[in-house]
């Protein structure tokens, strides 16, 4: 039974929803003290997706990344006035639904639906807490089941999918599916079925509609797994982040796939944030790359480096590689210039390293040194090894590192780092613009690159590429007049480089 039949239900967001640039949400949930999960990072996950977020509070919970320790449940009457302030004054494009804690509460919500019928309505069955700790009192699981009907995407884990269904939680990928067809038939809405639980490197997610609102009634979006054990929050983020997205795309299948890559990038950088000693948040804003701030030494560079991007983006190797149309002869020579240029920057980042003024600094350009070799090896292992690619020397790799070279002996720490920054830099901008285009285009089936192109979200090298901007913005801050111009030049030689060695495979190989 669709869910527009559904006496009192919403209608689809695809015909009554209006798209929007900047989505309206509302997050109905529980409040996480740590920042993590809940409203706290619905609001983080809205914002992330270009949304405006709002909160009606359902709970009050006592809990860190190590677990939950207590949960307090205002009156629902209190909730109630929340959501009716909410919508007598403002259009609500979107809501997300979570943590809900007790029947009272969840007749509250369903009243207010019925009576707004909100344009998108997402529902995250809150039950069981990745700690394992219970959001849901037992005697609510009823009154829970009897809410489904009302949204219009519900987004359940694996346990919770079992619970609603009646049945044991599944150890497959296809007893996940036909439990989600289950749960599908019974409420009338699209179910996503999510494999974050299952076993193996693999990590798909899937839409599963009984009630013909898909393409076909099953859509799957694969994903690799990450190995990361900040996971905090993340049911609460791809639910809310969804809601965000179906305002602006109209089309699940669409919001998913542009949800789910941010959503392992998050999972990627988590580390980055370093919240906790145990189940950690992830990054909800790991795909934002800070600007220099304007009149900064980097914001100087950076005017200049966005000249040469245009020029990247404009050749056909670029072009080709993104479309999956280039060459393999071009692909193949770019691929062993690339190995031979890594040897030789290496060593120049070693020289960077010797020269360094502080320790962390040192350890930060001997790190990056031994990552070139490792990816030097990795590309003779993984790539070049399959391929004819004759190991020769091109003139403009030739030219590029005898550039480096050339810094490297003019015993200047800040010209050095200045001409090894566009390597970090606007391989980082073009990397982050490749990948982006090639989700967005569904990472498509046969695309011959498209391994190379997932290497581009690696935020590790995104982290790198910030502390780079960092090091040499300070290193322009305390260096004179002259050596700033000196630093400049050599940035400026090394973005033409760049340039020229993007194009080198059309004229060279």
């Amino acid at each position: 039974m669709p869910a527009a039949s559904v006496e009192g239900a919403p209608a689809p967001a695809t015909q009554s929803g209006q798209r929007r640039d900047v989505p309206r949400v509302l997050s109905i949930a529980g409040s996480d003290p740590s920042g993590g999960a809940g409203v706290q990072a619905d609001l983080k996950s809205i914002a992330a997706h270009g949304g405006f977020g709002m909160a009606a509070i359902t709970a009050l919970t006592v809990q860190n990344t190590r677990g939950v320790r207590g949960v307090h449940v205002p009156p629902a009457a209190f909730l109630t006035q929340q959501l009716d302030a909410l919508s007598e004054d403002i259009s609500i494009d979107a809501v997300k639904i979570g943590m809900l804690g007790d029947s009272g509460v969840i007749e509250a919500v369903r009243a207010w639906l019925e009576k707004v019928r909100p344009g998108v309505v997402v529902l995250d069955p809150v039950m069981v807490a990745t700690s394992g700790d219970r959001l849901l009192q037992e005697s609510a699981e009823a009154a829970l089941r009897g809410l489904l009907p009302l949204a219009h995407l519900i987004t359940p884990n694996l346990t919770e999918l079992a619970m609603l269904v009646g049945g044991d939680v599944q150890e497959s990928w296809e007893g996940a599916l036909e439990q989600g067809r289950e749960l599908s038939s019974a409420t009338g809405a699209t179910v996503l079925v999510k494999g974050g639980h299952l076993a193996g490197e693999e990590c798909p997610d899937a839409l599963v509609s009984t009630a013909g609102t898909l393409g076909q009634d099953v859509v799957v979006v694969p994903g690799k797994r990450v190995a990361t054990r900040n996971s905090h929050g993340t049911g609460c983020s791809l639910s809310s982040a969804m809601a965000t997205v179906q305002v602006r795309l109209g089309d699940w299948e669409a919001a998913l796939r542009e949800v789910k890559p941010w959503l392992s990038g998050a999972l990627e950088a988590s580390q980055a944030l370093q919240v906790g000693t145990g189940n950690g948040p992830v990054h909800h804003f790991h795909h934002l790359q800070p600007q220099p701030a304007e009149g900064s030494f980097a914001a100087q560079l950076w005017a200049e480096a966005e000249k040469h991007l245009e020029a990247i983006y404009s050749l056909g190797f670029i072009q080709g590689l993104a479309s999956g149309d280039l060459a393999e002869k071009h692909f193949g020579y770019y691929l062993a210039q690339d190995a031979i240029y890594l040897n030789g920057y290496s060593r120049v980042l070693a020289r960077a390293s010797a020269l360094a003024p502080t320790e962390a600094e040192q350890l930060f350009w001997a790190r990056s040194a031994q990552q070139c070799l490792e990816v030097e090896s990795e590309l003779h292992r993984s790539w070049l090894s399959t391929r004819t690619v004759e190991p020769r020397l091109g003139p403009v790799t030739k030219s590029y590192v005898d550039h480096l070279v050339a810094a490297s002996a003019s015993g200047s720490y800040a010209v050095l780092a200045a001409a090894v920054l566009p390597c970090f830099w606007l391989y980082a901008e073009v990397g982050k613009t490749l990948h982006a285009q090639f989700v967005a285009a569904g990472e498509p089936a046969g695309h011959p690159y498209a391994e190379w192109l997932r290497t581009y979200a690696d935020e590790d090298f995104a982290a790198a590429t910030r502390r780079a901007v960092a090091i040499v913005d300070g290193a322009g801050r305390a260096a004179s007049a002259g050596d700033r111009t000196a630093m400049a030049a050599a940035f400026r030689q090394s973005c033409r480089l760049e340039v020229e060695f993007f194009d080198a495979p059309r004229l060279h190989s």
